[in-house]
């Protein structure tokens, strides 16, 4: 059964035309898969994990993926803040949502009347070349 979702998992990953799968090793014990290796954007990072709970029979996934930049997509932490910013205002994303950078990591806070606006924000920061990982810490607000 492992053997057969590890398969199915590699066959998702290289159908996603997104996905660079050249470097992703795929483990299944047990229905849980683990991915391993690397990629090159939060978006590939992202985009795997969800190939890989596509595949049935697939009980979780843990996405061990690194992302590594190539030297071109480094950025100071300000410009990239910048650049995230702007891809926040560009996706409509409410003002009231605050962007950290710290040595390519981004951290989201603030409110959202919605969980649709949350991941919003989450996915369009992820399309940031530059980001290596994302903490979102936006909070829906009560009655929403």
């Amino acid at each position: 059964m492992d053997r057969d979702i590890r398969a199915a998992v590699y066959q998702e990953l290289a159908a996603d035309r997104l996905i660079d799968a050249a470097d992703i090793e795929v483990e299944v014990v047990n229905g849980e898969v683990s991915l391993n290796g690397t990629d090159l954007s939060q978006d590939q990072h992202a985009g795997a994990a969800a190939a890989a709970r596509r595949v049935a029979g697939v009980t979780g996934v843990h996405n061990l993926l690194d992302v590594v930049l190539v030297s071109g997509d480094y950025l100071e932490d300000a410009a990239l803040a910048q650049r995230v910013n702007g891809a926040l205002a560009a996706n409509h994303v409410p003002d009231g949502v605050r962007v950290t950078v710290r040595e390519g990591d981004v951290f989201l806070t603030g409110t959202v009347s919605d969980s649709a606006q949350r991941a919003a924000a989450e996915d369009a920061a992820a399309a940031v070349a530059g980001v290596l990982s994302i903490t979102n810490q936006i909070e829906v607000q009560d009655g929403a």
